[in-house]
This record gives C-alpha cells, structure tokens and sequence, in this order.
C-alpha cells in the first residue's frame, strides 16, 4: 500500500466536512425528523464548502478559508433539538424509564 501525505490544509477541509456528515443517531422517530432537518442544513453547508474548493481556478481562498468558513456555518447548526441513541442509553443504564430517557432536557431543544 502507498503512503499518501494530505496537506493539512485539505485534511483539515475534510475533517470540517466529517464533522458535517457525522451527526448521532436519534433515538426516537421524531428525533429522525430534527436529525434530517439538520443534516441537509450541515450537508448542503459542506457541498458549499467543496465546491468552493474544486471550482477554484486559483481566485479562492484554498481549503484553510473553506475549512473555517464551514466550521462558522456548523456552528449555526449544532446538533441539538433531539435525543440521541447513545444519550437514551446511557439514561436507561442510570435507571431512567424509557419516557425520560428520550425526552430533551429544558433548554435542549432547537
């Protein structure tokens, strides 16, 4: 196998998008509905980004900008408004019934 070295610059890019993509599964099927909502948001946000970096012709910034200027975007979308699958099972093991365990804390919503 071939070592490949990625510019930081780029693997940085990649990473922002990962973080783009990698929202927590919902627990719930109205948690599905907030998830998706938000993924198109944080995806369409990342397509922005790498466009932005393929179509340059050397008049762009280069993959630090996309990188930060995606980052800021994602910050305005955090994942928040559900109950992740990790968060409800970690609340069953502490002893929380099912209905509290899936339910958002005050303050926890969108």
């Amino acid at each position: 196998m071939t070592d490949i070295t990625i510019p930081e610059p780029v693997r940085d890019l990649l990473a922002a998008v990962l973080e783009a993509f990698d929202l927590p599964h919902p627990a719930t099927i109205g948690g599905s509905e907030v998830h998706d909502r938000l993924l198109v948001t944080r995806v369409s946000h990342a397509r922005i980004a790498l466009r932005s970096l393929l179509d340059d012709n050397g008049t762009g910034m280069g993959p630090a900008w996309d990188a930060a200027y995606l980052r800021e975007r994602l910050a305005e979308h955090p994942v928040t408004g559900y109950v992740t699958s990790d968060q409800a099972h970690a609340a069953l093991d502490a002893g929380k019934t099912w209905a509290e365990a899936v339910t958002l804390p005050a303050g926890g919503g969108e």
